[in-house]
């Protein structure tokens, strides 16, 4: 039997855990067993930049961040629940990789 790896990425966190939460009750509905959803660490991306580009004033800096919330589903293969996960409605700003095994 194969099992299916499902990782889940996205920069809001709300996003990933919605998708998350439909994919784990398609799966529970169907009766396959499943794993996770396991938060992996955040990725943060930080940029510092300085306000004004001339030389003339003060040191004032702003400092950005761009957090990537991640998830991990792993399921027990069953191509029913795969296909059900397939038609799940996905937002722009999740990002879906399935590695099957």
């Amino acid at each position: 039997m194969a099992i299916a790896v499902i990782k889940l990425v996205s920069t809001k966190a709300k996003d990933v855990d919605t998708v998350a939460k439909q994919i784990k009750e398609v799966v529970t509905s169907i009766n396959v067993k499943c794993r996770g959803p396991v938060p992996l660490p955040t990725h943060i991306i930080s940029q510092t930049t300085r306000k004004t580009p001339a030389a003339d004033g003060s040191h004032t800096y702003e400092k950005w961040q761009m957090r990537f919330h991640k998830r991990l589903i792993t399921i027990d293969g069953s191509e029913q629940a795969l296909r059900q996960i397939m038609r799940i409605p996905v937002p722009d700003t999740v990002q879906i990789e399935i590695s099957l095994s």
